[in-house]
């Protein structure tokens, strides 16, 4: 067994995030969506956008590094490859007017008490 706490980090913070969505009318439409180029986070819908959501999650520290600065050029590139194969491999996914890639940083203290979520709509 792994004692890397960063998995169950990624996925604290990929429910908070969803639930952040779902709480602005979205649906969770899939979460986790593995591809050879990695993990597409969560695809969610709002009756008109279909938004591909890169999450980042990090612990409050005082060097201030912020979870957003770790969506570079070369991850934004992946998510687009790895959203181009969900619409290629989902026929019966919802019809959308927008697709939209957004970044949503988490920020949890010590107690995985959520200190701060920022959600950038069209980040990329």
């Amino acid at each position: 067994m792994s004692s890397d706490p960063r998995p169950q980090l990624g996925r604290l913070g990929e429910q908070l995030a969803a639930e952040h969505l779902v709480r602005r009318g979205f649906q969770i439409v899939e979460r986790n969506y593995r591809t050879r180029w990695g993990e597409l986070d969560i695809v969610a819908f709002d009756g008109r956008t279909l938004a591909f959501c890169e999450v980042k999650t990090r612990r409050a520290s005082r060097s201030g590094v912020a979870p957003l600065e770790a969506v570079r050029s070369h991850k934004r590139a992946r998510v687009r490859r790895m959203a181009g194969r969900w619409l290629i491999e989902r026929p019966d996914r919802p019809y959308a007017q927008n697709l939209r890639f957004d970044a949503i940083g988490v920020i949890l203290d010590r107690s995985d008490r959520l200190v701060r979520l920022e959600h950038l709509e069209g980040a990329f």
